[in-house]
């Protein structure tokens, strides 16, 4: 029993080494902040694990109406860099609180030089910009590079080692399209359903059309779900697309009125590749 006892302790002590050790490791690097989680993919595709990577808006959180909780201040008030996505309501909201903490923190906006689309959303604070560009390869090589800029910026003698990594994320980046547009290349013009208009950008790279319950961020009208269900039994759609974190039971009212059903997507996936190649075969295989 006492052998039994001492072992556990051993091996509870190195545990404890370990993670002390690692903790060390991590305060060591520089944070840098981003927004959502595919960014915090991006940014380790080129950079590896150079730095400590703090997501503002957590998994399973409304990126439009999340609050920043006391605990994330401190990584805040250490970060280098903020990586923000531009039009995101969480950042709109919480910016200035940000930038005010973060003392020594530069902010790069990676909107800049984005093909934005307008006219989803009738918020005049969002100057109707939908912001979910993470969603275009043809997006994401523009954040790719700018990312680059940023990290060899702060660490200008690693400039090899990041463009590297750009370039390796880049080929990535095209090889997700290639499968992308294989998948969805005889559906050209087709039309599909979403509750929220996350995939605006997707539909605009490879030739598709998304209707949307939600409008303008607002609960959907009697008149709008009629609308949009005369179409689905008019293109025989048989599916609405609602998000993870927007788990509404409109869309799941507006299944039952087309006969179809709610599909889950996440478009705040981490495993960015593989989420879009995912999408793309649900909409191929509800086509």
């Amino acid at each position: 029993m006492k052998k039994h006892i001492s072992f556990i302790l051993l091996l509870f002590l190195i545990m404890q080494f370990g993670c002390n050790r690692s903790s060390s490791v991590s305060s060591d690097k520089q944070i840098i902040l981003v927004s959502i989680l595919p960014q915090k993919t991006f940014v380790e595709k080129i950079a590896g694990d150079d730095f400590q990577i703090e997501v503002l808006i957590p998994h399973g959180a409304n990126p439009t109406t999340y609050s920043l909780l006391p605990a994330q201040m401190a990584s805040i008030e250490k970060a280098v860099l903020w990586f923000r996505m531009g039009y995101v309501g969480f950042e709109l909201s919480w910016a200035d609180k940000i930038i005010e903490a973060g003392a020594n923190l530069k902010v790069s906006d990676l909107s800049e030089n984005i093909d934005l689309i307008y006219g989803n959303n009738d918020n005049e604070q969002r100057k109707g910009v939908d912001p979910h560009f993470w969603l275009s390869p043809k997006e994401v090589r523009k954040m790719a590079v700018g990312i680059r800029d940023q990290l060899v910026a702060i660490y200008p003698d690693r400039a090899d080692q990041y463009n590297l990594g750009l370039q390796k994320f880049l080929k990535e980046i095209d090889d997700t399209d290639l499968q992308v547009r294989q998948l969805l290349s005889e559906y050209q013009g087709r039309r599909f359903i979403s509750f929220h208009p996350s995939l605006s950008y997707f539909a605009r790279d490879y030739g598709l059309q998304q209707l949307s319950l939600e409008q303008g961020g607002k609960e959907p009208t009697p008149s709008h779900i009629a609308y949009l269900a005369d179409i689905a039994r008019e293109d025989k759609i048989k599916v609405i697309y609602i998000q993870s974190d927007f788990d509404r039971e409109n869309a799941r009212m507006f299944a039952q009125e087309i006969n179809g059903e709610a599909i889950q997507v996440w478009p705040l996936s981490p495993e960015w590749g593989e989420n879009m190649i995912l999408m793309a075969r649900l909409l191929r295989d509800h086509f």
